[in-house]
C-alpha cells in the first residue's frame, strides 16, 4: 500500500475512534473543562497523531492506548460523581476571590491570578465597579462568577410581588426551508395552524430560513429574501397583548396606592380584567389573522 494511501486510511480510522470515544466522555465547552479532563483532551489528541503518522509502530497500540485512556476517565468521572473528597482533589475546590467588595489577598495568591486578571475577569460579567461585588468565586472550570450586592441586583417582577404567567420553551418548527413536526407537536400547533401563519403572505416552506414559536405562542419568521413584508400581526392578537398589559399596569397602580381602599379597588379590577382574558383567550386564540 502507498504511504499516502496508508496514512489517509490511518487518519481517517483515527478520527472516526476519536469521535465515537469523544462522544463516551461527553460534551463540554473547552473553558468547561477541569484539569484532568483538559489533560486527557491533550492525550488523547496526541494518541490519534500517533496512529496516523507512526508507520514503522504497531499502529494498533495506538487504539489500545485510546481505549484504556478513554475508561480511565469515565472511571474517573464516576468516582467524582460519588465522591466530593475525590472531585475536591482532582478539580480543584472553588475559592472566594471577593467578599463583601473587598478582595482576598491570599485567595489570590493560591489561584496565581493578578489584580488586572481579576478585574478583567468582573468586567467580562459587566461588572465594572469592584464595591458591587458582594461575593466572586472562582469555579473549578477557571471561570470567575459573580454576585451582586442586593441594591445592585436589577429588580425582578417577584420584587414587585407581580404575578407572571408560565412560559412555553420557544421551538423552531421550520429551518432551512423545512417543517420540523416535532418540534411543532411539542409547541402545541398543528401543521394546519402553521399553513394558515403564512398564507396571508403567500408563503411555503421552502422562502422560510427559520420560524419560530416563542413562548408567547407567536410565530416569528426569518426569510431568505429579506426584502420580502411579513405578515402583520393579527388584531387579536394585539388585542391580548394590549389586555395583557393593562393587567400589569393595574398591578403597579395597586402597589403604589396610598390608601387600603384604593389598592383594593386596583386588586378587584386586576382580578375582573384576568378574569377577563381568562374567558377571551380561547376566542381569540380561534380567530383567523386579520
Amino acid at each position: 500500500m502507498p504511504m499516502w494511501l496508508e496514512v489517509s486510511v490511518r487518519t481517517l480510522s483515527s478520527l472516526v475512534i476519536l469521535f465515537l470515544l469523544t462522544k463516551l466522555l461527553g460534551k463540554r465547552q473547552a473553558s468547561q473543562l477541569s484539569f484532568f479532563e483538559y489533560i486527557t483532551g491533550i492525550t488523547i489528541g496526541s494518541l490519534a497523531a500517533y496512529i496516523s503518522l507512526d508507520l514503522e509502530g504497531n499502529w494498533y497500540l495506538g487504539i489500545v492506548a485510546l481505549v484504556v485512556w478513554v475508561i480511565l476517565s469515565l472511571g474517573i468521572e464516576m468516582l467524582q460523581i460519588k465522591s466530593k473528597r475525590i472531585r475536591d482533589f482532582i478539580d480543584f475546590k472553588a475559592r472566594v476571590l471577593v467578599r463583601n467588595g473587598k478582595i482576598q489577598e491570599a485567595a489570590l495568591k493560591k489561584e496565581k491570578m493578578s489584580s488586572d486578571e481579576l478585574m478583567e475577569q468582573l468586567r467580562n460579567k459587566s461588572v465594572f465597579d469592584l464595591a458591587d461585588v458582594e461575593f466572586a468565586i472562582m469555579e473549578s472550570s477557571g471561570e470567575v462568577n459573580v454576585m451582586l450586592a442586593p441594591d445592585k441586583q436589577p429588580l425582578t417582577p417577584g420584587d414587585l410581588h407581580l404575578r407572571t404567567s408560565q412560559l412555553k420553551e420557544p421551538q423552531i418548527v421550520i429551518m432551512d426551508g423545512k417543517l420540523m413536526t416535532e418540534p411543532l407537536q411539542a409547541a402545541g400547533r398543528s401543521e394546519q395552524w402553521l399553513q394558515s401563519q403564512l398564507e396571508p403572505a403567500q408563503l411555503k416552506y421552502k422562502d422560510v430560513y427559520l420560524g419560530q414559536i416563542g413562548s408567547n405562542g407567536c410565530l416569528h419568521l426569518d426569510l431568505y429574501n429579506d426584502a420580502r413584508p411579513l405578515p402583520a400581526p393579527s388584531r387579536s392578537r394585539t388585542l391580548y397583548a394590549a389586555l395583557k398589559q393593562c393587567e400589569a399596569d393595574l398591578e403597579l397602580m395597586s402597589l403604589s396606592a396610598e390608601s387600603e381602599h384604593e389598592k383594593n379597588q386596583f386588586h378587584d379590577l386586576t382580578g375582573r380584567l384576568n378574569q377577563l382574558l381568562t374567558e377571551a383567550r380561547p376566542l381569540l386564540k380561534s380567530r383567523k389573522q386579520g
